[in-house]
């Protein structure tokens, strides 16, 4: 209960820190106490200073006279049997900072081990969270925030880990500092508190601004990085429309705001960097000259006093500075928090049950599906059996795509049941499903990769592998090209397969879904982009599976689906005739319009 309890306190009143805890738990403690080594080892280090001084200036005739609390360091050299010398005090002195030096070194390794480990872990978890965020979610969600949260925000939160446990480091080098000179006196150490305390007041203005400004420049580079995704995605309609510089000017407004957001958290860090050092010697100054004219304080001890109030000061103002970068980056903590728990509360809902093969059939019954309060699917009911070929017409935003997604268990049904072999989609653990699936659309999929790797998905070659290769490439009907290259099958294809047509790019995607092992191949507008003869090359390796595979086609041209077993007729969201070629001609008054409008 106690646990749980410092638990809440600990999120509620140390947001960052809990940030961090979540995510390194036992590391935190392990590199804050190598700094508190470092801290204890520098502090005795300089602690040895004061009876140093007293052997110099001779005023120490009794070994401990006018050490004070430090007492205890003459009396620990007693004890090992070393007497108070000058030689003696310079070795103790000496061995303190080679342990000081050993504890630096193992606590910078230590922080670049952690650092590692905290970057690798923010990129992993966001990894499997996407692989896990439902289809649904996904095309609802901002590009640009997603775009930007994989890959700056992740350097910046890096930057916002290093700040902040830079500032932790100079915390716990202050409170080092602080109890050495409260131990020597405790008086002069007051007033040295006061006077670090009122320039903490007057940086807490600079904090907030710094903070408001790193939540402006989050904001901002989500937006610009959405931008960059839509002037790539559109760059030949720009180019071809002369939109580009209209286009160009918009970018280069949210390049000037998200720079002057920049400059504006950089004059904030200049400016607390700069009033450091003045501030720091102006109270230490201050504090010396009360402390020797009115409190009767002996120099020497105020000389060791001022060593650590430096120190510590220093340590302060650093502190300080880093705390300031830290909030320059904490807005993309708050937006990677808020981005991590849009993807948990956006994951695909998973049932338990795990499809090894499709054997019988997809079943849909009574179903519904739509966005918000708008319906794109009305109570459509459909039997797939295994092994038919089935496609599905209609005009543009008739639901055909839509129909068929939710086949793929892409997206969930807002109303209604689809089981498949039997179990319902809830129920299933819809992964091993859509691992028996092969999906092309018109837009083909090429990685900037050699043509090996596309169509086996960056398999291991073996073998094997390579006979499976060769056996997809052939079905797909791009052996012959792969052959006439010099560097065949290691061919790099370039950006989106840049150095490929368009029926060779989906040819390649052809053969990557045939190397799978599969059981459904689903085909969405898969050739509407090709031209005639590409397209009846490719229709005649598609037929040439009919029996093998279950095979889903969204077809706009009807010319390409007339041996389907069963081609599905759509209208504003709802089946309206199912039947094959030549019975919906004769019974279909839709079908039979389509058909005359395309000259069949």
């Amino acid at each position: 209960m106690v646990i749980k309890n410092l638990k809440k306190f600990i999120k509620k009143y140390f947001q960052n820190f809990a940030y961090f805890y979540q995510r390194l738990g036992y590391r935190i403690f392990l590199r804050v106490g190598l700094n508190i080594a470092v801290g204890f080892m520098d502090g005795f280090g300089l602690a040895m200073f004061l009876p140093l001084l007293k052997l110099v200036d001779g005023s120490n005739t009794n070994g401990e006279e006018g050490l004070g609390n430090l007492n205890f360091l003459v009396k620990g050299m007693s004890a090992i049997g070393l007497t108070l010398t000058l030689g003696n005090v310079l070795m103790i002195l000496c061995l303190f900072f080679v342990f000081k030096g050993l504890a630096l070194y193992v606590s910078s390794l230590y922080e670049v081990v952690v650092r590692q480990y905290f970057v690798k872990k923010i990129r992993r978890k966001l990894t499997v969270l996407m692989g896990q965020l439902s289809y649904k979610s996904f095309v609802l969600s901002d590009v640009g925030t997603i775009q930007n949260a994989l890959s700056g925000e992740v350097a910046r939160i890096s930057t916002a880990y290093l700040q902040y446990f830079a500032t932790v480091q100079q915390l716990v080098m202050v409170i080092v500092y602080m109890l050495f000179a409260f131990f020597v006196d405790a008086k002069f150490a007051l007033l040295i508190c006061l006077g670090g305390g009122l320039s903490s007041v007057i940086y807490r203005k600079v904090y907030a601004l710094t903070k408001d400004a790193s939540r402006k420049l989050t904001f901002g580079t989500n937006y610009y990085q959405g931008l960059i995704i839509q002037y790539v995605n559109s760059f030949k309609y720009l180019k071809a429309t002369g939109l580009l510089n209209v286009y160009n000017k918009k970018l280069i407004g949210t390049i000037e705001h998200i720079e002057e957001t920049n400059r504006k958290i950089g004059k904030l860090g200049a400016l607390v960097s700069a009033t450091r050092e003045p501030i720091l010697i102006l109270v230490v100054s201050g504090v010396i000259l009360m402390q020797i004219n009115f409190l009767g304080g002996a120099l020497s001890t105020i000389l060791i006093s001022l060593l650590f109030f430096y120190r510590a000061l220093s340590s302060m103002m650093l502190m300080q500075s880093s705390y300031n970068a830290f909030l320059g980056v904490a807005g993309s903590m708050e937006n990677m928090v808020e981005f991590e728990r849009e993807l948990v509360d956006n994951q695909e809902k998973d049932g338990k049950y795990k499809l090894e093969k499709f054997n019988h059939e997809i079943k849909l019954e009574h179903a519904s599906f739509g966005y918000l309060d708008s319906l794109i699917l009305k109570d459509l009911s459909l039997t797939v059996q295994r092994n038919q070929t089935i496609a599905f017409v209609g005009e543009s935003g008739s639901g055909k795509s839509t129909l068929v997604n939710i086949l793929a268990g892409l997206i969930p049904l807002s109303g209604g049941t689809l089981t498949i072999d039997g179990h319902d989609r809830n129920s299933l653990n819809i992964a091993t499903f859509q691992k028996r699936i092969g999906y092309i659309t018109q837009d083909p999929v090429v990685f900037n990769d050699t043509i090996f790797n596309n169509v086996t998905f960056w398999d291991k070659p073996s073998p094997e592998s390579y006979a499976r290769f060769e056996k997809a490439i052939k079905q797909a009907s791009i052996k012959d090209f792969i052959d006439t290259l010099p560097a065949k099958e290691k061919t790099e294809l370039g950006n989106n397969g840049i150095n490929l047509s368009g029926g060779q790019k989906q040819r390649i995607s052809i053969a990557r879904e045939l190397y799978k092992d599969i059981d459904i191949l689903i085909l969405d507008e898969a050739t509407s982009a090709l031209d005639s003869e590409t397209e009846r090359t490719i229709q005649s390796n598609i037929e040439a599976l009919h029996g093998k595979y279950t095979v889903l086609i969204v077809a706009h041209r009807l010319s390409t689906i007339k041996n389907a077993d069963i081609i599905v007729v759509m209208n504003q969201g709802r089946i309206i005739d199912k039947g094959n070629f030549n019975q919906l001609v004769t019974s279909s008054s839709k079908f039979k319009k389509m058909t005359e409008l395309q000259e069949l």
